[in-house]
């Protein structure tokens, strides 16, 4: 278990924490991913709600600078290695469908 990476705290007080290469919000698992703004199909009204808004992470809008932070902690994480079979097996199941995605397989 890696330590939480802090990011930011949401106007309700929960904390938006990087754990194990998950962004979580309040402690529960959003997203292992970032995504632009401008890649996201309802970016005109995330972008109306929250101004400044660069990325989304699950439903947690970020700035520049937490975007920064959370995915420099994503990278870290992806890049730590697990020994554990269990691990490893579920890389290679996310790889597998990553690139079935590429290829156009929904």
């Amino acid at each position: 278990m890696s330590e939480a990476v802090y990011v930011k705290t949401t106007m309700d007080g929960r904390k938006v924490e990087v754990v194990d290469g998950w962004l979580c919000l309040g402690g529960v698992p959003e997203a292992d991913t970032l995504v632009p703004l401008t890649e996201h199909p309802n970016r005109q009204a995330i972008a109306r709600a929250v101004p400044g808004a660069t990325h989304v992470g699950g439903r947690i809008p970020l700035r520049h600078d937490e975007a920064a932070i959370a995915q420099g902690a994503l990278d870290a994480a992806r890049r730590t290695f697990h020994n554990d079979p269990v691990a490893i097996a579920e890389r290679f199941r996310k790889v597998a469908w990553a690139k079935a995605a590429a290829e156009g397989v929904e």
